[in-house]
């Protein structure tokens, strides 16, 4: 994995810890790669911009 930065809200920040403190997610790092994951497979992956082998490999099966 690379790692990152970015720049959030205070908003996102306190929510994501929200997440955490309702032990939903492990680690802000965790809730973080989920949602990325998943805007991904939705915007790119499901509409056939990137083929299924492609997903397969960047989602880990």
């Amino acid at each position: 994995m690379r790692l990152i930065a970015v720049h959030l809200p205070e908003r996102y920040v306190s929510d994501l810890q929200a997440l955490i403190d309702k032990n939903l997610y492990p680690n802000r790092s965790e809730v973080i790669r989920i949602a990325i994951r998943d805007l991904l497979k939705r915007e790119l992956w499901e509409h056939g911009t990137i083929g299924r082998k492609e997903t397969s490999e960047a989602i880990g099966q």
